[in-house]
């Protein structure tokens, strides 16, 4: 049997939801074609409908689903039982977020999932059951993009890799079925020059299985290699080195094609390794940093405009690196999100 009448086969026998079944939110549209969508830290008891108004920010991405154990199947909103992909968990919460015209991205992954085989094609080695879960976290929210944030430990294992791709084709295909829009983002580390070649890997791996790529989203932070950095000058290189690999991996699409696969993703003030060196911070994305992202982000045209995370979104520990609950410099409450929230347009 041909390669891809096998893996129907074995999504149709491990399927969450019937052929016949109702999605949970019908006629969903898809996310504006250039998007501020941050990330929602779901690990933390903020609710993402309030903080979604409180910051103006109406796209989130909310991070993150794994499995709780290695070698388990079924995802959770980070690995916990107590948070299962169910309607009462969220949904009422989404729906808020849908009334006021916005919309959720449920992300897959994150470093703690990828450095401990927790991220689900890490984890399951079963092709089918893997798109199985994609497809009940698709049906349960009614969501329309999915994104893949593969990092550390992940992007070197490269039979899920492969795995994760032919699960995406196989509900990319499913999706095609029943006419229903789905969008794919990989979210993936890059050096200041681009990306490096076990990124590149994860994207050649998806052209080898058929699985559509929507938007390849770098981290533009966190390069770990002792120099100072202008986080924003950096950001541009890392986009044109991106758009690069996106020219040979894609030669037939037009420059304003691949601009539009070009995601985006900072971390707001001091990053992870913000602290490295003598003179003070060698990572800071400041404000004025931001908006030099922003202009440059609109006038590329890029897909996607994103940050780590809503929760640091404040100025409530100026000189602190890497903390999860405030920036690090000096700011008003969500200033970050106010300064690219603009970023959002359809066309």
């Amino acid at each position: 049997m041909p390669f891809t009448r096998l893996l129907l086969a074995a999504f149709t026998a491990t399927a969450v939801v019937g052929a016949g079944a109702t999605p949970a939110y019908a006629d969903c549209p898809p996310l504006p074609a250039h998007v501020f969508s941050p990330y929602f830290q779901a690990y933390t008891d903020a609710d993402p409908a309030v903080v979604s108004k409180a910051s103006g920010a109406r796209y989130l991405t909310m991070a993150f689903l794994q499995t709780q154990v290695t070698g388990s199947c079924e995802v959770l909103w980070n690995g916990d039982p107590a948070t299962p992909v169910t309607r009462s968990v969220y949904g009422p919460e989404i729906t808020k977020i849908r009334a006021a015209g916005g919309d959720v991205v449920p992300s897959f992954g994150g470093y703690s999932a990828d450095s401990t085989a927790t991220e689900i094609a890490d984890s399951c080695t079963d092709v089918g059951r893997i798109a199985a879960a994609y497809e009940k976290v698709i049906t349960t929210y009614g969501v329309t993009r999915l994104d893949m944030d593969i990092e550390d430990a992940s992007l070197d294992d490269l039979a899920a890799v492969d795995r994760r791709n032919q699960a995406i084709h196989l509900v990319q295909r499913w999706a095609e079925r029943r006419h229903r829009p789905l969008q794919i983002v990989y979210t993936l580390p890059t050096a200041p020059a681009g990306l490096e070649d076990n990124a590149i890997n994860v994207l050649a791996s998806a052209l080898r299985y058929g699985a559509r790529v929507d938007i390849v989203n770098i981290m533009t932070f966190d390069y770990y290699d002792d120099q100072p950095h202008d986080m924003a000058a950096d950001t541009k290189t890392a986009a044109y080195g991106l758009f690069g690999t996106l020219r040979t991996l894609y030669p037939h699409r037009s420059a304003a094609q691949l601009w539009a696969m070009v995601g985006i993703t900072e971390m707001i003030g001091i990053d992870d390794y913000g602290s490295g060196g003598e003179t003070g911070p060698l990572e800071v994305l400041t404000l004025a940093g931001a908006q030099t992202v922003v202009r440059w982000a609109t006038e590329h045209n890029i897909g996607e405009l994103s940050f780590w995370a809503l929760g640091r979104d404040n100025g409530g520990c100026p000189g602190t690196p890497g903390s999860d609950d405030c920036s690090g410099v000096a700011q008003k409450p969500y200033q970050f999100t106010h300064l690219m929230a603009p970023f959002t347009h359809r066309r």
